[in-house]
C-alpha cells in the first residue's frame, strides 16, 4: 500500500509525514510526500527534527505532485491549502482524507516558539501515523467506506493521541 502526503509546497509538514510513516510502517507500506507548488528544497528545520529522532530524509526532496514515482492508494492532505485542491486525475479511484496540521514554517516568534511548534507538530503527525498503523488494513482494504471513515477520524487526533 502506498500513502501520498500532499501539502502546497512539500517543505515541511508533507516531509514529516512521510519521513514517519516510512520509518514506523512496517514492510509492504511505503510513504511519500508531495505538493502542488513545491517549495523546490525542504525545511530545514523539518530534516533537522527528523534526524534528531533518528529518522532518515536521504533520497527526500521537494516534489511536484506531476513528478510521482508511483500511484498512490491513500492520499493525505496535511494543510488546509491542499485539502481545497483538486488531486490529478492519473492517480484515478484513490482514497482521500484531510489530516491538516498548522505548518510550523510560518510561526513567527523567539527560537524556543519555533522549535515548540516544529515539535507539537511531528507529534501530531506522529499520532496519527501510529493510528493508522493500528488499523485492521487488511480488514479494511476490502471495504472503502469503512476504510476512509477511519482515516477521516485520525484526522481529528491531537499531540496527546486523543
Amino acid at each position: 500500500m502506498n500513502i501520498l502526503f500532499l501539502c502546497t509546497g512539500n517543505s515541511c509538514r508533507s516531509v514529516l509525514s512521510e519521513g514517519v510513516f516510512n520509518h514506523l510502517a512496517p514492510a509492504g507500506l511505503k510513504a511519500i510526500s508531495a505538493g502542488s507548488q513545491p517549495a523546490g528544497q525542504l525545511h530545514p528545520r523539518a530534516v533537522a527534527l527528523l534526524a534528531r529522532k533518528g529518522i532518515s530524509t536521504e533520497g527526500y526532496y521537494s516534489k511536484s505532485w506531476n513528478d510521482l514515482p508511483l500511484t498512490p492508494d491513500v492520499v493525505v492532505t496535511v494543510c488546509g491549502s491542499a485539502a481545497g485542491e483538486t488531486c490529478p486525475a492519473y492517480l484515478g479511484p484513490v482514497l482521500r482524507t484531510h489530516w491538516g496540521v498548522d505548518d510550523p514554517g510560518h510561526v513567527i516568534g523567539t527560537e524556543e516558539e519555533i522549535e515548540a511548534a516544529f515539535e507539537l507538530t511531528y507529534r501530531i503527525i506522529r499520532a496519527r501515523i501510529e493510528a493508522f498503523l493500528a488499523l485492521p488494513l487488511a480488514q479494511l482494504a476490502g471495504d472503502k467506506a469503512a476504510f476512509k471513515v477511519e482515516l477521516d477520524r485520525i484526522g481529528a487526533i491531537g499531540a496527546n493521541g486523543i
